[in-house]
């Protein structure tokens, strides 16, 4: 049988031809265009997930302009902090660690400032950051899946030679591309240099081929997104949990591919740093997983307007709705000064018009009568009038209490 004209399979990934375009003098790197994508599908996925839940279109946009720089800086800084000896050494060029278009974003850094930035927007908001994290979790895992490519263009982050059919080829770039890479190549110095864009060399100066882990995290991280929808619909996670599914699930992945990889890192007893961070993250998941077992699972998302409230300044504020609330009642209503001030109390109001007798107020706890389930989730509540010769008639000026049809 002739296989003449049978296109063969590459015997390895192909090295991209280049990883930055000029428009005029402005370059434009794939690195960043692919970390913008994937900011934009974890902004848009999120907030579809969130309004579904409840929360107010748009608002994961608006947590995003908290969440977006922080998680920039964190990531940026954690690299520079683990791998300082890029940036620090002699003859090394310090303010290079300011280079971010040049690749160089530590996950780990960018998760954690980027939820001290996603905190922050959450009580700007008045979200539930519980919710809010749930709800942009898969969302974040797809955008790591999709930041990935960009290191497939700037030809870092990959692992020992292989001769797989799947392998990388890399190619030696100019020393300010990827570091390491000359080191991998052979003795410094010896390779011939190349324009400063990111542009594929000759055939005979090929270092290599390897095990391309970009490729391999991009692949888990994509499965790791599967897994959070599936569970969340399958069990109607909350209270955070789709969140620390996510860590448990991604650091599992991570710490195993972190051992392929032989690009420069700091080690620790012979292990890369990450190793360790994987292991400890993968930990804190699991038990912060196995300790919410069994506890309520709430998805509410409570949307509170960050105006001050009715009657705080002294007025009778209208009734008005907010979010829905953690117990999953409507939202609060305005009420008069005096009502504002109880209403810091850890009781749950149900304000009814009454007609001349005035507003009725319905509390649970020390206030008043408990309100069943049933009257909460129907909102079906009546007053018991109070007859003229009742010896415990309230005096003038007092409020009626509204009373629990289940009673």
């Amino acid at each position: 049988m002739s296989l003449a004209g049978v296109t063969r399979l590459p015997a390895a990934i192909p090295s991209p031809p280049q990883g930055v375009w000029y428009v005029g003098p402005l370059p434009v790197r794939a690195y960043a265009l692919f970390i913008i994508c994937g900011i934009v599908l974890a902004v848009w996925w999120g907030g579809r997930r969130l309004t579904a839940r409840g929360g107010r279109r748009g608002v994961v946009t608006d947590i995003a302009v908290f969440a977006v720089p922080f998680g920039l800086i964190g990531g940026r800084l954690y690299h520079v902090i683990t791998d300082n000896e890029l940036y620090f050494r002699p003859g090394r060029n310090p303010w290079r660690a300011f280079a971010i278009w040049d690749g160089g974003l530590g996950i780990w850094g960018a998760i954690a400032l980027g939820a001290v930035g996603a905190y922050l927007g959450c009580r700007r908001y008045g979200i539930s950051f519980a919710a809010f994290a749930d709800a942009v979790a898969p969302g974040v895992v797809a955008a790591q899946a999709i930041g990935r490519l960009g290191n497939y263009f700037n030809q870092e982050l990959f692992g020992s030679p292989s001769s797989l059919p799947w392998a990388l080829e890399v190619f030696v770039r100019t020393p300010g591309g990827v570091p390491g890479t000359q080191a991998l190549c052979g003795p410094a110095g010896s390779a011939p240099e190349f324009p400063t864009q990111y542009v594929k060399a000759v055939p005979e100066i090929l270092c290599g081929t390897y095990q391309p882990t970009f490729l391999y995290e991009l692949l888990w991280d994509l499965a790791v997104a599967a897994l959070l929808i599936w569970a969340d619909r399958r069990f109607r996670l909350g209270a955070g949990q789709v969140f620390w599914l996510y860590v448990a699930g991604y650091t599992a992945g991570r710490g195993w591919i972190e051992m392929l990889r032989i690009d420069t890192a700091n080690h620790f007893l012979g292990l890369r740093i990450n190793v360790f961070t994987s292991i400890a993250l993968f930990l804190v998941a699991v038990v912060v997983l196995v300790a919410r077992r069994g506890r309520p699972r709430s998805r509410a998302v409570v949307d509170a307007p960050t105006a001050p409230r009715p009657g705080t300044d002294g007025t009778e504020g209208s009734n008005g709705t907010g979010g829905e609330g953690p117990d999953g009642a409507a939202g609060a209503v305005g009420g008069s000064s005096d009502d504002a001030r109880d209403d810091t109390r850890d009781d749950t109001v149900v304000r009814s018009s009454l007609g001349a007798a005035g507003d009725g107020v319905a509390r649970t706890g020390a206030a008043g009568e408990a309100l069943g389930p049933e009257a909460l989730s129907t909102g079906t509540v009546t007053v018991d009038p109070t007859p003229a010769d009742r010896t415990d008639a309230p005096s003038a000026g007092s409020r009626p209490v509204a009373r629990d049809d289940t009673d």
